[in-house]
């Protein structure tokens, strides 16, 4: 299971470059990134190499950041790979909020992140099917 670091951002121009930038200074990787926006604000959702530094960094910087748990599974590259990996949790009865891709960066592969309620059992019912999750 992962930390993602989610951050309420002011929807304004320079604003998410600031935040890469500040990343940047301090030697934190993206390894992967959603946003959704508003008409003000939006939450711009990463995972990153170090989380907790990142919160410092970006808290430091007046930022309000939270950290969340996710999934991340690793599938194929492949059509129907994500249906497949989402009809397993649909059979378990399982809701996913959101999903954004990020990638192996040894293998190259697809890894979906997810974010459910229970991110627990999410885990346990993708590597009880075979998947490979962090």
């Amino acid at each position: 299971m992962l930390k993602q670091v989610s951050i309420y951002a002011e929807n304004k121009k320079g604003c998410f470059k600031k935040i890469t930038g500040l990343l940047m200074e301090n030697d934190i990787n993206i390894l992967g990134s959603v946003t959704n926006d508003s008409a003000e604000y939006g939450i711009i959702r990463m995972v990153v190499s170090d989380p907790e530094k990142c919160i410092e960094v970006l808290k430091n910087a007046g930022f309000i950041c939270k950290t969340t748990p996710v999934i991340a599974v690793e599938c194929e590259d492949k059509v129907g790979a994500l249906d497949s990996i989402l009809k397993t949790l649909y059979d378990s009865n399982i809701n996913i909020n959101y999903v954004y891709l990020s990638f192996n960066r040894e293998t190259g592969r697809p890894i979906m992140v997810m974010h459910a309620d229970d991110a627990r059992a999410v885990e346990n019912i993708l590597v009880n099917q075979g998947y490979q999750c962090d």
